[in-house]
């Protein structure tokens, strides 16, 4: 099966593709296997997909046509591989699509529903994935006879699997080999990943069906067999608990999980080494709403993948359709409104592309979902005002030692093209350095700044030469839309009278290293706020078009409910009452 590269033409894009898209979510479930008359449309829509994702990034397909991978994962699986953009990209990812296909096919039957580990975003030359818990011996045994029978005992994955049709005795023998070798090959494919933190969502240690262990999960594998990955045990509510969401008229503040349900047997475990940097009480999270809740393991998920070691993440819920694409959604966008991920991008084509692709294309299961009132898809866009501030921001938090007070942010990044400096040294009287750090240096495209001097008179000077200098321009350029403005703490003015090469383990001089990086958009805090609020009135405006809010039985007062009062002052379309 080869893999398949380039890009097809654009499809339809704009409001009205993003309502088209939700119109054929929530009129069926996707499935790889499926055709019929939906095909034409959802092929538009996986048209799109890779269109977007081909204009950041160079990528690989491996193919799902007949959902021969997997019954419920895109048609056209993605690996991205590089920036699109950079003749040399220094976080390009290693990972080769045809052995990556290799250990799929062997590793598959390793995760509930075969829903193996799959990468889904490449940030910074680190994989983060998604897939279901691992299956249980139920299943395993199950799928494996099950497959190997309709597939008419092609699959090389099995052909050499045991014999479990022996008495028990040989049956439990078999267990510990049967496990040994699919959850070896669900290793094997980690590894080539280079995943190493594993975040599992499941609020149970097994997912129990008619008392038999159905599923299970990397914490409680009795042969410890993935001891040498970074285990995090963060339990949050399944998609059952998205009905109280509802019925509490869309309102998660002071919204609380029951914990002492019986099923309910996964405590929160994280190593202390993740949590030292988030000033967070985690032994409090049983007291935590829905938005504390959410906010808060979204910012471990965000301090893991922006840690300066090269290891990739894995966030899996049970089935890897609900909780997973919540999470991998809000990851997905939160990267986007800081300039560090898909960065050609506009509001509009990034809610399109994690609407189909994190959610549709993964097989959500918005139809079931919708008649239960289980809206965890709602939540999720929703739940985007919750996070627009700098403390989710991937970008490195500000340790800057000084700013000179007579400077305006944007004066600090004034360029001026004739003052290119060597490559070695800064001036004795003044520098102006970008802290080399995951979160900055290697950000953004490197130009000349014009370095500041200290002092009132010198400043004055300063000022006046760049407004007669008709070289002088913003860091910003307005040719180059791409570019913003860096956020205060990404901006660092230093004053000293010995050479900078002292500090060359710290800084980079910006405009002076020849290293190429990849395009990205530094943002301000308050363009993260605007692009993630365009992001989710979109999102608010096609959904009430289409799939609209079932309103909650209304009070003796006839008050309209508040999220569909905040449809009509806000957006000024009223939803359907219709599902």
């Amino acid at each position: 099966m080869a893999a398949a590269r380039g890009c097809p033409p654009p499809a339809g894009s704009g409001d009205r593709g993003l309502a088209e898209l939700l119109l054929e979510f929530s009129r069926a479930q996707y499935r790889a296997k499926d055709g019929g008359g939906a095909a034409a449309k959802v092929e538009r829509i996986e048209r799109r997909c890779l269109e977007l994702f081909g204009r950041d990034y160079r990528y690989s397909v491996i193919p799902n046509a007949h959902g021969e991978v997997c019954a419920h994962y895109p048609r056209h699986i993605v690996l991205l591989e590089r920036d699109a953009a950079a003749a040399r990209d220094p976080f390009e990812s290693t990972v080769q699509v045809g052995k990556l296909q290799d250990l799929i096919n062997r590793s598959k039957m390793a995760r509930c529903r075969g829903r193996f580990v799959c990468p889904v975003i490449l940030y910074k030359g680190k994989h983060i994935c998604r897939s279901a818990t691992l299956a249980g011996w139920g299943e395993l045994y199950g799928r494996t006879g099950y497959n190997y029978i309709f597939s008419g005992g092609s699959d090389d994955a099995w052909a050499d699997a045991e014999d479990i049709s022996e008495e028990d005795s040989a049956l439990r023998n078999a267990d510990s080999q049967l496990f040994d070798k699919v959850r070896g090959h669900d290793i094997k494919l980690l590894r080539y990943l280079s995943v190493r933190y594993i975040c599992d969502l499941m609020v149970e240690n097994k997912k129990v069906k008619f008392g038999l262990n159905v599923t299970s999960s990397e914490k409680v594998d009795k042969a410890q067999r993935y001891a040498d990955f970074t285990l995090l045990s963060i339990p949050y509510p399944g998609c059952e608990f998205f009905k109280e969401y509802k019925d509490r008229d869309y309102t998660a503040e002071g919204l609380i999980f029951n914990w002492k349900q019986d099923y309910v047997d996964a405590p929160l475990s994280i190593p202390a080494s993740l949590t030292q940097s988030l000033n967070i009480d985690w032994s409090e999270y049983q007291s935590w709403d829905l938005v504390q809740q959410t906010q808060n393991y979204l910012k471990l998920l965000i301090s893991i993948i922006n840690s300066d070691d090269d290891s990739g993440l894995l966030v899996h819920c049970i089935s890897g359709w609900d909780r997973t694409p919540l999470f991998i959604s809000l990851l997905r966008l939160s990267l986007w409104a800081d300039g560090l991920i898909h960065v050609s991008l506009e509001p509009s084509e990034i809610l399109y592309l994690t609407v189909a692709y994190d959610w549709f294309l993964f097989g959500h299961m918005l139809v079931d979902r919708l008649s239960k009132g289980e809206e965890i898809f709602f939540f999720c866009f929703n739940f985007l005002k919750h996070i627009t501030s700098e403390e989710f921001s991937a970008v490195k938090s500000p340790r800057r030692k000084s700013l000179s007070p007579g400077f305006t942010l944007e004066e600090i990044c004034m360029l001026k093209q004739r003052d290119r400096g060597s490559t070695t040294s800064l001036s004795s009287d003044f520098s102006l350095g970008m802290e080399s750090s995951p979160g900055a240096a290697g950000s953004f495209t490197y130009e000349a700044v014009e370095l500041m001097p200290a002092g009132a008179q010198a400043q004055a000077a300063w000022r006046k030469s760049c407004a007669s200098s008709p070289q002088a321009v913003l860091w910003s350029r307005a040719q180059q839309s791409e570019d913003r403005l860096p956020s205060a703490g990404m901006v660092e003015v230093k004053s000293s009278s010995s050479s900078s090469s002292t500090h060359s383990d710290n800084f980079l001089r910006i405009g002076s290293s020849p290293l190429e990086v990849p395009r990205s958009r530094l943002v301000s805090a308050s363009d993260r706020e605007s692009r993630l609020e365009e992001v989710r009135s979109s999102f608010l405006a096609s959904y009430s078009r289409t799939i609209g809010l079932k309103a909650v039985p209304p009070s003796p007062s006839g008050a309209i409910g508040g999220l569909l009062e905040q449809f009509v002052r806000g957006v000024g379309l009223r939803g359907s009452s219709t599902l």
